[in-house]
């Protein structure tokens, strides 16, 4: 027989009783009803539609605003000037439609009412003259030619009165109907155009659409914005979720509206919250994993939502562990 030495029984004994702890420990099965998840926070980038250079931030990060509260304001000099253009020009249009409507000046008119008088008096002398050389035709004191001219006389003074009679009731009606409808759509068309920079004006400054906390502040007060790039990051308590992710076994007995109870570290009793969207779609492997142990089976994303006093105490990014109510 070998030298070999024999483990003593006393010591076999503890050892194998725990191996075989370790092992039933091991086949133990986590919670079923507990599920991993994270708080999700959806940001209302707040911008401006014009570009500009940043003149005044209202805010800084981590302050609460309310609905209305001013965040921040661009240079506005372009388009006040573009303001002030247009509106002179309504101005001027509105004027030209005035004008138009009136007709023309009073002191037009009374020059066409003088020289209408003095066409009168003409015809009067016409007529005189006339008559006298018919007369004087019976005599044969006068020339036919001289008749003519006389009759030719008066004529073209009465036509002479005709026009400008005309004239006088063409300039107490005004400008014609189709002058005075482009003059009005003219008008309407700078109006239009006065409201379009009245608009620009006012989006060259932005105030709050939502309450909530200011996440971030994006430029700093002399920078230069481009157009459409976000500023100030708000996160209303409102936009603020769970997300957890339900094993393909227990997502057909889940809801819109069950009721959740989720737990925060650091916090006491759970939060309750209520299921407010199931993924339609399986994922293999949650984007965020705060379990221990990595998974790798068919589950399906829900959202849980909370009140708004519930909500504000949360922050994205938060791991929590989520109770199913059933």
């Amino acid at each position: 027989m070998t030298g070999s030495k024999s483990i003593p029984r006393q010591i076999l004994a503890p050892t194998g009783g725990l191996l075989i702890t370790l092992l039933i420990a091991g086949c133990t099965r986590p919670d079923s009803g507990r599920l991993q998840g994270y708080v999700e926070g959806e940001f209302v980038y707040v911008a401006s539609p014009l570009a500009g250079e940043l003149k005044t931030l209202h805010v800084e990060r981590g302050a609460a605003v309310k609905v209305g509260d001013p965040l921040f304001a661009l240079d506005p000099t372009p388009e006040k000037a573009a303001r002030d253009e247009a509106q002179r020009r309504v101005a001027q249009a509105r004027a030209n439609l005035e004008d138009a409507r009136k007709g023309k000046r009073p002191s037009e008119i009374e020059s066409i009412e003088a020289q209408l008088k003095q066409a009168r008096a003409a015809l009067e002398l016409s007529e005189a003259q006339l008559a006298r050389q018919e007369r004087l035709t019976g005599s044969f004191a006068t020339s036919a030619e001289d008749l003519a001219r006389a009759r030719a006389t008066r004529d073209q003074d009465r036509q002479r009165i005709a026009q400008l009679e005309a004239d006088l009731q063409t300039a107490r009606l005004g400008a014609r109907p189709d002058q005075i409808t482009a003059a009005e759509a003219n008008v309407r068309a700078l109006e239009a155009a006065l409201a379009k920079a009245e608009w620009d004006v006012s989006e060259k400054s932005r105030a709050a659409p939502q309450g909530g906390v200011v996440f971030d502040t994006l430029f700093r007060t002399g920078e230069f914005v481009v157009t459409g790039r976000p500023v100030v990051v708000l996160l209303p308590p409102e936009n603020i979720k769970v997300r957890a992710f339900v094993p393909e076994a227990r997502v057909g007995s889940i809801r819109l509206g069950d009721p959740i109870r989720v737990t925060v570290d650091g916090t006491g009793d759970p939060l309750t919250g209520k299921v407010s969207f199931i993924s339609p779609r399986a994922e293999f492997t949650p984007p965020v994993i705060y379990s221990r142990e990595s998974r790798s089976k068919l589950v399906f994303m829900i959202e849980i939502v909370f009140n708004r006093e519930t909500a504000a105490n949360l922050h994205p990014g938060q791991p929590v562990d989520v109770e199913m109510g059933r």
